[in-house]
């Protein structure tokens, strides 16, 4: 559908204004509200994601057309919710105890959402407990974690323990990444998935919460 490709394009390039009103347009059009998300919306920024995993565009890119993707998602949530269009599934994320960078998982954030997936971000320093609370509180089955600084990252262990403890490690699927992490380190803490960008964490997170992974 053409206004749902121009959407789409509109989004890539960021702008936001002009999304919000095609998104109006489509509705009033008779277009559905999941239609208008999966093929307008969310397609847009999954072409913006593989993008960036080839180096195409990079970081400013990618936060203007989230920014474009979210105005229009905020736009069609109360349809969305009257239609019963249920998210692809929920994950947690959050920058580790210690640590307060956020720009990673910023990205990561997006990505997960440009999958159609419903995201709680607990923000930066989160400890152990909160991660595993909040991830029982809203019935995640991703826990995303995000560190940067090298004295941080064995964070991500107690994370690991932590959902042990709480006796929900076999419900919920524990993810790691930043700059120093590396595949070694996610196998050493217990963790199951470690991605090297946003986008490729977006693609994981959405194959965990539709049960291929």
């Amino acid at each position: 559908m053409a206004i749902l490709e121009e959407m789409s394009a509109l989004l890539q390039k960021g702008r936001a204004a002009k999304v919000k009103e095609l998104v109006v347009q489509a509705l009033e059009e008779g277009v559905s509200p999941e239609a208008i998300l999966s093929e307008g919306l969310l397609s847009g920024m999954s072409i913006v994601g593989e993008k960036f995993k080839r180096n195409e565009v990079f970081v400013p890119e990618v936060l203007v057309a989230a920014r474009a993707m979210n105005a229009g998602v905020e736009l069609l949530r109360p349809y969305l919710v009257e239609a019963g269009v249920e998210s692809k599934g929920v994950a947690v994320i959050g920058t580790v105890k210690g640590d307060l960078h956020d720009i990673g998982k910023n990205l990561v954030k997006m990505m997960l959402e440009g999958k159609g997936l419903e995201v709680h971000d607990l923000g930066v320093d989160v400890s152990a407990e909160t991660f595993v609370q909040k991830a029982i509180e809203y019935n995640a089955k991703v826990i995303c974690c995000s560190a940067l600084l090298t004295t941080t990252m064995g964070e991500m262990k107690n994370v690991v323990e932590e959902a042990k403890k709480a006796g929900i490690r076999d419900q919920v699927k524990i993810m790691v990444g930043g700059a120093p992490i590396t595949q070694e380190f996610c196998d050493q803490v217990g963790a199951d998935y470690y991605t090297a960008d946003g986008a490729s964490a977006g693609d994981v997170a959405l194959k965990i919460c539709l049960g291929e992974m």
